[in-house]
């Protein structure tokens, strides 16, 4: 065979293995740590979301042109319509069209790998990429993951910090594919009471317990039959980073007696903490068949004639908490 050939060969060889890892995608886990993100930075279909906010003093748009990761983009989880209020209930997942128009404008499109980025302050913080992570999620998008430890996590580790005017970026096209079983509705709560599926509130104890009570429930209590699992109970702070704690999940999960075959619904108060248990217990722990109830406690004490439990008093409706 000709050195000609040969080399034909081999240059055809190569332009084959360069255009195969062109087109291999980014493989990414759902939870992901600095160092490999610091890794993929340059990776073309990589967008990474910034999401801090007021909650747990994480920050906002000045704190994010101040100091991010380089490259990343700023979306506002409480500002920018990640969520919405209805009918009096606050917290719900706005309609499919505006959240394709939201994650559009972003620069993110149905090709694009998204990495989210909490604050890293705190454990309510932690929700809020949990929570964008599971609006992606139900809109058919699977190439998403929540960094580990957030910007301050980032920031603890050493990586480089950009500042100054974020870069530029076009909009883009991002169209839906609802997945409607990630999603529990009122109605699916009830019914999943008379099945026996596993309900899992994600609320802290006391307000498990009803020792204490958001402003958006009308009522202190809990779901009847529901299991405690805090969604707190999930993250470590780490010398003032705030890190999923993978290493006790499973302990945790056989505390309170959850079975992964078993349909599984979380809540909270407005659909935030219940986030975080969702992420853990679909993302990490494995759970395959789990959705969230978006409307939590707010929307199931709209009516007077539901159930709610309370450590100290059992089982009342809420009509008679209200009186």
């Amino acid at each position: 065979m000709s050195r000609l050939l040969l080399g034909l060969i081999g240059a055809l060889g190569f332009s084959v293995q360069a255009l195969a890892l062109e087109e291999t995608p980014l493989e990414m886990t759902p939870l992901v740590d600095a160092q490999w993100l610091n890794e993929h930075l340059d990776q073309e279909e990589l967008v990474v979301l910034d999401v801090r906010s007021s909650i747990d003093d994480g920050g906002d748009a000045e704190s994010f042109a101040e100091a991010r990761i380089p490259g990343s983009r700023y979306s506002s989880y409480t500002d920018d319509g990640w969520r919405e209020t209805r009918d009096s209930v606050a917290g719900l997942m706005p309609e499919v069209s505006d959240l394709e128009t939201l994650i559009g404008d972003l620069g993110i499109d149905n090709d694009s790998a998204v990495v989210i980025v909490p604050a890293g302050t705190g454990a309510t913080d932690f929700g809020s990429a949990a929570r964008v992570y599971w609006t992606l999620k139900v809109l058919g998008h699977d190439d998403v993951a929540i960094l580990n430890g957030g910007f301050a996590g980032w920031e603890q580790q050493g990586f480089d910090v950009a500042s100054g005017e974020p870069e530029p970026y076009d909009a883009a096209e991002f169209d839906a594919t609802l997945r409607e079983e990630l999603i529990a509705s009122t109605e699916d709560v009830e019914a999943a009471r008379e099945s026996q599926a596993q309900l899992v509130d994600a609320r802290p104890a006391d307000y498990f317990a009803g020792d204490n009570q958001s402003s958006a429930a009308r009522v202190a209590g809990t779901i009847p039959g529901a299991r405690s699992l805090p969604h707190q109970s999930h993250l470590n702070d780490q010398n003032g980073a705030y890190y999923l704690d993978v290493e006790g999940l499973q302990s945790r999960i056989n505390a309170v007696e959850l079975d992964s075959s078993e349909r599984t619904i979380a809540f909270c108060n407005t659909g935030h903490w219940a986030a975080t248990d969702w992420f853990v217990l679909s993302e990490v722990a494995g759970f395959d068949n789990i959705a969230m109830y978006d409307g939590s406690m707010a929307a199931w004490t709209l009516s007077d004639s539901r159930p709610v439990q309370l450590a100290r008093e059992g089982i009342k409706q809420v009509r008679e908490l209200l009186n």
